[in-house]
C-alpha cells in the first residue's frame, strides 16, 4: 500500500525520525503540530506517528478524531515516554519509549507496531474494495469494535479486582487465576488481548510471554503487562506489547486502543468470510444473518418433511442487559457447531441453532454440552460472575412450517438443562 508516513512533533528533530532512520519502507514527512490537520488532508498518509501529544491536547484529540473517520483505517501511533504525562490515547495506539530504553529496542518496537497496524489497514482496504458500492457492512462499522471485544485478564494479586472492574466496564473479561487457565482460554476461543497482572513468579511470567511470541496465532495480540513485574523483559518481539505502570484505570486506558484495533481486525476477517459466502454471514458473529437463516430453515424444513427426517432447533437466550455476552456466545458457537448445523443471532440477543437430521433427545444432549461451554466461558461485566443461557428446544412436527417451528421454539418452556 503506497503512501507516506506522517510524523508530527514539537520543536527540534523528532525522536521518531531517529528511530525510523534507514528502516522505513515509506517516505517520512515531518510536520509541526500546528500543521498537522492540514497535512493529514493533503499528504494522505498510510499512518501517523504523533509525538508530544500531552503538550498539544486539543490538537491531538482533533487529529485522532479526523483519523478515526478515515477510510481505509488510518493508524495513529502516539509515541510517549511511558510517564503518567502520556496523553489519553483515545483511539491512537500508544507506544511507550522511555529514554532509558535502548534505541535499537525502541526502534524495533516502533517498526513492529507500525507493520502490525498497516496489516489492519490493508485488510480494511481489501474489504472496502471487495464490497464495492453496495457496502453491505456499513451497519456493522457503526458500532465500536470494543463492543465485540473480549480479553483474558491473568493475575491473582491485589491489583486484580481493580483491573477486572476497569476493563469489564469497556470489554468482555475472562478471568484467569493461573497461566494454565489463561492459556486454555486463548486456545479455546477468539480473544482480543491479554492483560498480565501481578501474582506470578518471574519465571512463569517470562515463559508465558515467550510462548505467546513464538505462537503465530498470538503474535499480533495486544499483550499488556500491568506494573513492573519481576522477570518481564522490555521486548519479546510482540508488536502490540506494552508495560504500563500506574493505576488500573491508566493500564486499561492505554490497553484499549490496541484491543480496539485487534477487535476491528477480527471483524474485518469475518467480513471477508461473509463476502466469500455471498454476504450470508454476519461479520460481527460469524453466524448467518437472520434473513439467510430464515431462508435456509425454510428449505431444510421442506426437505425434512419430504424425506421424513428429523430436525430440531435450539434457542440460547441471554438477558437484554448482557448484549456483549450474546455476541461472544455467537462467536463461540460458530466454532463449536457441527458442519451440518447452522445458526444466527437475532435482535432479542438470542442465538438460534438448527440441528439438521437430529431428533430431540440427541439435540438436547448437544445443546446441554454447548450450554456448559458457554456457562464456563461467559462472564458479566465484572469478569467473575458466570452467565448461563436459557436454553429451549423444539422439534419438527408433521405439517410444520419454518415459521411455526420458530414460534413454538420461542414459546417452549426450558427443555435443556444449563
Amino acid at each position: 500500500m503506497q503512501g507516506p508516513l506522517l510524523l508530527i512533533s514539537g520543536s527540534g528533530r523528532a525522536r521518531g525520525t531517529a528511530l525510523l532512520d534507514g528502516e522505513c519502507a515509506f517516505p517520512v514527512i515531518e510536520v509541526a503540530w500546528r500543521e498537522a490537520r492540514e497535512a493529514l488532508q493533503t499528504v494522505r498518509p498510510v499512518a501517523v506517528l504523533a509525538e508530544n501529544g500531552a503538550q498539544y491536547g486539543p490538537d491531538f484529540a482533533a487529529l485522532v478524531q479526523t483519523a478515526a473517520e478515515s477510510r481505509p483505517y488510518l493508524p495513529v501511533i502516539a509515541l510517549g515516554d511511558g510517564s503518567d504525562a502520556d496523553p489519553d490515547p483515545l483511539t491512537a495506539l500508544p507506544l511507550a519509549a522511555p529514554a532509558a530504553l535502548l534505541p535499537d529496542i525502541a526502534a524495533r518496537r516502533l517498526r513492529a507496531r507500525l507493520s502490525s497496524a498497516l496489516r489492519v489497514r490493508a485488510l480494511h482496504d481489501t474489504v472496502l474494495r471487495r464490497s464495492g458500492e453496495t457496502r453491505p457492512f456499513d451497519a456493522a462499522w457503526q458500532s465500536d469494535p470494543l463492543d465485540d471485544a473480549a480479553i483474558v485478564l491473568a493475575g491473582r494479586g491485589a491489583s486484580y479486582p481493580a483491573l477486572s472492574l476497569a476493563a469489564g466496564s469497556r470489554v468482555g473479561v475472562v478471568g484467569a487465576f493461573s497461566i494454565e487457565v489463561a492459556a486454555k482460554h486463548l486456545n479455546g476461543r477468539d480473544l482480543d488481548g491479554v492483560i498480565l497482572a501481578e501474582g506470578f513468579s518471574p519465571r512463569v511470567a517470562d515463559a508465558f510471554l515467550t510462548v505467546l511470541a513464538e505462537d503465530a496465532r498470538f503474535r499480533n495480540l495486544p499483550v499488556i503487562v500491568a506494573g513492573e513485574l519481576a522477570g518481564v523483559a522490555e521486548d519479546y518481539g510482540l508488536p502490540n506489547f506494552e508495560i504500563v505502570t500506574g493505576e488500573a484505570s491508566r493500564v486499561v486506558t492505554m490497553a484499549l486502543p490496541l484491543i480496539r484495533q485487534q477487535a476491528f481486525a477480527a471483524r474485518l476477517a469475518r467480513a471477508l468470510t461473509s463476502l466469500a459466502a455471498g454476504g450470508l454471514l454476519d461479520p460481527r458473529t460469524g453466524l448467518m444473518t437472520p434473513e439467510a437463516f430464515a431462508r435456509d430453515l425454510t428449505q431444510v424444513v421442506t426437505d425434512a418433511a419430504r424425506r421424513g427426517t428429523s430436525l430440531t432447533v435450539a434457542r440460547f437466550a441471554f438477558d437484554s442487559s448482557h448484549e456483549r455476552a450474546s455476541f461472544e456466545a455467537a462467536r463461540i458457537l460458530s466454532r463449536l457447531m457441527r458442519r451440518a448445523d447452522f445458526a444466527a443471532r437475532f435482535a432479542d440477543h438470542a442465538v438460534v441453532v438448527a440441528f439438521g437430521q437430529t431428533e430431540l433427545r440427541t439435540a438436547e444432549t448437544i445443546a446441554r454440552r454447548l450450554s456448559s461451554v458457554l456457562k464456563h466461558t461467559l462472564t458479566g461485566a465484572d469478569g467473575r460472575k458466570r452467565l448461563t443461557p436459557a436454553v429451549t428446544l423444539a422439534s419438527l412436527r408433521p405439517g410444520d412450517t419454518a415459521r411455526a417451528l420458530l414460534d413454538r421454539l420461542n414459546a417452549e418452556p426450558q427443555r435443556a438443562a444449563s
